[in-house]
C-alpha cells in the first residue's frame, strides 16, 4: 500500500521540522466559483434580456475588475480580523496567567486530562507546558478558543481570491472577446467546464469523488445561470 509520506524517524523529523503550512485553498475555491457564477450570470441576464454583445463585455469586464477586487478586499479584511481576534485571545491568556497562575494551570491540566492523560504522566505534561509561557499561551488558544495555529497571510488571501475570480471569471467572455460563432453557447460548454473542473480539484482535498465534487460545483453554478437567464428574459422590455 502506497502511504502520502514516509514514517521513518528521519522523514518524520524532516517533515515536523519544517512546520505547519498555511491552506490557502479555501480562497481560491471561493474565489474561482464566485468568479465564474458571476461573470456568466451577467452573460445569460444580457443574452436572456436581448441585449448587444457590446453590453456582455462592458459589463463583463467591468465584474471582473471591480467584483473581484471586492471580494479580495472582504478577503483580506476578513482574515486580518481572524488575526486580529487570535491575538486579543493570545493576550487574555498572558493576563490570565500573569494575574491568576494556578487557573490557568489547572486548565491545561483539565485539558490534558480530556485527552485521556493521568497520573504522573499527566502531572509531567501539564509542568512542561506551563513551564514554557508561548507553548501555554498557545496551547490554552488552540484548545480553549479553537483558534487554528497556522495562520493565513491576509495579503496572500487576497491575491489568491482575485487571482482565482478572474481566470475562472474570465472563461465566460472568452467567446465573445474573440467574437466566435454561437458564442453563448460555446461560453455555456466552456463554464460548465470551469465550473466542473473547479468540482473536481476541490475533491483532492475531500473524501468525496472526483465526479460527485464536480457534479456539484457545475449543479451550482447552473442554478445560479437559469435564474440570470430567467431574470433577464422576464424583464427584457423594461430596458426596450
Amino acid at each position: 500500500m502506497k502511504l502520502e509520506h514516509d514514517h521513518s524517524a528521519e522523514a518524520i523529523k524532516e517533515r515536523f521540522a519544517q512546520g505547519r503550512k498555511a491552506s490557502y485553498l479555501q480562497d481560491w475555491v471561493y474565489g474561482s466559483i464566485d468568479g465564474a457564477v458571476t461573470t456568466f450570470a451577467v452573460v445569460s441576464g444580457v443574452i436572456g434580456a436581448q441585449l448587444s454583445v457590446r453590453v456582455i463585455l462592458i459589463l463583463g469586464v467591468a465584474n471582473l475588475l471591480a467584483d473581484g477586487f471586492s471580494m479580495a478586499a472582504g478577503n483580506y479584511s476578513a482574515t486580518k480580523s481572524e488575526l486580529d481576534d487570535a491575538e486579543r485571545l493570545r493576550e487574555i491568556e498572558r493576563k490570565h496567567i500573569k494575574e491568576v497562575p494556578e487557573g490557568e494551570r489547572e486548565e491545561i491540566r483539565q485539558i490534558l486530562l480530556a485527552k485521556g492523560l493521568t497520573g504522573t504522566t499527566l502531572d509531567e505534561a501539564t509542568d512542561a507546558i506551563t513551564s514554557n509561557e508561548e507553548l501555554w499561551v498557545n496551547t490554552m488558544v488552540t484548545e480553549e478558543y479553537g483558534v487554528s495555529p497556522v495562520a493565513r497571510a491576509p495579503l496572500k488571501s487576497a491575491l489568491t481570491t482575485f487571482a482565482a475570480f478572474f481566470v475562472c471569471g474570465a472563461i465566460p467572455l472568452l467567446p465573445f472577446i474573440f467574437s466566435l460563432p454561437n458564442a453563448f453557447e460555446v461560453s455555456m460548454g466552456m463554464t460548465a467546464i470551469a465550473f466542473f473542473a473547479t468540482g473536481m480539484f476541490k475533491s483532492r482535498w475531500s473524501l468525496a469523488p472526483w465526479w460527485r465534487s464536480g457534479g456539484e460545483t457545475l449543479a451550482i453554478g447552473s442554478l445560479a445561470a437559469i435564474v440570470s437567464y430567467g431574470v433577464g428574459y422576464l424583464l427584457r422590455g423594461v430596458v426596450d
